[in-house]
């Protein structure tokens, strides 16, 4: 037990269990542990013992084992635990982009899945699922009682096979079957574009091992085009998380050197952490800085981030590193809360624990979880408001989620009177007769909040919201 144990794990922060999450490697030397408690552990073996020899049928040694870790795990926070080798397989291949299942980014609300966002171009997407369609059956099982991470299970298998999804559609009020056909999913997590001359516009779907890679060669096609741009969007919005070292080094690319993006508290030692805009903080591999062919503009050119509530853990890292430095004005939404740390530990060859090990903080010491980055300008969805968005989940929501550490949470009232609205609102949606309502594509013509942040690079009129409530938790600064 005295023995120093070299552990390899990774650092995590994804939006939800069982989406994706923000990866980078540690070693983390452990002390030797607290003494176990006994009686429990034989309590513990005494129920095994029980459910082994008194239950109706048997049961499987290891199944009762690898269930009472995942209990264990299950009940810390909605963002701890225990992977299996299929889950760790899984895990493994959300952090590449790379994965077969029906390409869609989920949450959970009232038991049931939520669509967060189809990946542009999954089958999803090809199928018409839209964001807060939900999901009430995989198959012939029933959603409800299901752990996000069983239905993700669920959802992905073998390519070139058939899942069918029964979708319920609040705005159409409608239930509908769709089958869709398993492929592999190989996510483009940038995109950029001129949206007119002298501004351009790049999205990050998700923080992956090619996102660095590719925002470089789309920052350097859109300086090709206009090597004088007047204004950059970086759009993060519904953006769930991804690796650590990329979110560090999206936030260089645009801060001076060495300035602080992120810091990390927590109970061990190795979890009192600085992340700094320099190479060695979100370099990969041996070699040369993969921002060192960057135009030096990008450092001083004019910038708007846009944000909502499915902007999460790596993205609000981004956003509030940004914001802090006042490098750029955040737009958008009040973002989802995301923000503490998980180390990922391998527990074998095929099994690892994802635990919860710190918080993040943006560099003025500012807790980013259960509250989120508040915008400098909060901007509706479209011209008519946001009128559902109240309804939409966010960290402070998700059961047993992790406070910002200033003590208990009250319920904010405002925000229950904005979501007893938003429900009345969505009770008389229904009673009209169904129809379609396209949500605009990011970054076209007609995506409002994009239209909003071009009129604030060129100093002209934003139309500012007037209805959003913003989640008020006790900010926790961090004591050095």
């Amino acid at each position: 037990m005295g023995q120093k144990l070299k552990i390899t794990g990774w650092v995590a922060a994804g939006a939800v269990a069982g989406a994706l999450t923000t990866v980078s490697l540690q070693t983390v030397a452990r002390g030797s542990l607290a003494p176990l408690p006994l009686e429990e552990l034989q309590q513990l073996a005494a129920v095994f013992g029980m459910v082994k020899s008194d239950y109706v049928e048997p049961v499987d040694e290891k199944k009762l084992i690898s269930d009472a870790i995942s209990g264990m795990v299950a009940g810390l926070d909605p963002h701890s635990q225990y992977f299996d080798k299929k889950s760790f397989k899984e895990f493994r291949e959300g952090t590449t982009g790379r994965f077969v299942g029906v390409g869609i980014e989920i949450s959970q609300e009232d038991g049931l899945i939520k669509v967060v966002s189809p990946i542009e171009g999954s089958p999803a997407f090809r199928a018409g699922l839209k964001p807060n369609d939900m999901i009430t059956r995989i198959d012939d099982t029933a959603v409800r009682g299901l752990s996000l991470n069983e239905a993700v299970k669920r959802m992905r298998g073998e390519a070139n096979t058939k899942v069918l999804l029964t979708i319920f559609r609040k705005d159409e009020n409608r239930t509908f079957p769709v089958t869709i056909t398993r492929e592999e999913i190989r996510t483009q997590s940038v995109r950029g574009k001129m949206i007119e001359p002298g501004y351009g516009w790049i999205r990050l779907s998700q923080f992956q091992e090619r996102t660095v890679e590719d925002f470089v060669k789309k920052v350097d096609e859109i300086y090709k085009q206009d090597p004088n741009l007047k204004g950059l969007v970086l759009d993060l919005r519904n953006d769930p998380g991804g690796l650590l070292d990329a979110a560090v080094a999206i936030s260089a690319a645009f801060l001076p050197e060495n300035v602080t993006v992120v810091s990390t508290d927590g109970q061990l030692a190795e979890s009192k952490s600085v992340y700094k805009a320099a190479p060695e903080y979100y370099q990969r591999r041996a070699g040369s800085d993969p921002l060192r062919n960057l135009p030096a503009a990008l450092k001083t050119v004019p910038l708007v981030v846009l944000v909502n509530e499915g902007s999460a853990s790596a993205s609000e890292i981004v956003a509030g590193a940004l914001q802090d430095h006042k490098r750029a004005t955040i737009m958008g939404s009040q973002t989802f809360g995301k923000g503490s740390v998980q180390t990922v530990r391998p527990l074998g060859p095929d099994t690892g624990l994802k635990i919860t090990t710190a918080r993040y903080y943006t560099p003025s010491g500012t807790s980013i979880q259960a509250k989120g980055i508040v915008p400098n300008v909060l901007v509706d969805e479209s011209a008519e408001g946001s009128p559902f968005a109240a309804l939409r989940m966010r960290e402070a929501d998700l059961e047993k989620h992790l406070a910002s550490g200033q003590g208990p949470e009250a319920k904010d009232p405002e925000r229950e009177r904005a979501r007893d609205e938003a429900r009345k609102r969505l009770e008389e949606e229904a009673k009209k007769p169904p129809q379609d309502r396209k949500v605009p594509e990011f970054g076209s013509d007609k995506d409002f909040p994009l239209v909003q942040a071009l009129n604030r690079l060129k100093g002209q009129p934003v139309l500012v919201s007037k209805t959003q409530v913003i989640v008020e938790n006790k900010e926790e600064k961090k004591e050095n």
